[in-house]
């Protein structure tokens, strides 16, 4: 019985830890693709960004993947880093991923954000395997 407890923590540890990998994948690689693979399905998410992008709503995640694929194609990545805290609460099944974000415009301005990814477990609305899905992005400017 111990040996079950162990695997399923050890499982339960593996899927939190495979959203934050899989965000920043999505930034370096401007793929808005990967990144909509991370969005809930049925549920709203909502998405706030500072300027230079300025964009505050909820949207479905069709809507995110087409709002992130027009960022990715205006703003060019020049760096996306993982803070070294997240904030868990894993008993209420969420915790938030912070990142900072580096990004450069058309004309080479260079604009940093601190981003704030909301990530909750939710095993009935998932599509690709993975229970842990994005329902809120923030964005402050640094």
């Amino acid at each position: 019985m111990s040996q079950l407890g162990i695997y399923l923590i050890s499982l339960f540890l593996s899927l939190f830890s495979s959203v934050p990998k899989n965000i920043e994948k999505a930034f370096l690689q401007n793929n808005a693709a990967l990144l909509h693979s991370l969005l809930p399905v049925k549920s709203a998410i909502h998405i706030s960004l500072p300027e230079p992008i300025s964009f505050s709503d909820q949207v479905s995640d069709e809507q995110a993947y087409f709002l992130f694929r027009r960022i990715f194609r205006t703003y060019t990545t020049f760096e996306f880093y993982p803070e070294n805290q997240k904030t868990a609460s894993l008993e209420k099944s969420h915790y938030i991923f912070k990142a900072r974000w580096s990004f450069l415009t058309k004309n080479r301005n260079q604009h940093v954000f601190k981003l704030f990814f909301y990530v909750r477990f939710e095993p009935g609305l998932s599509e690709n395997g993975d229970p842990w899905k994005i329902a809120e992005i923030k964005a402050e400017k640094i």
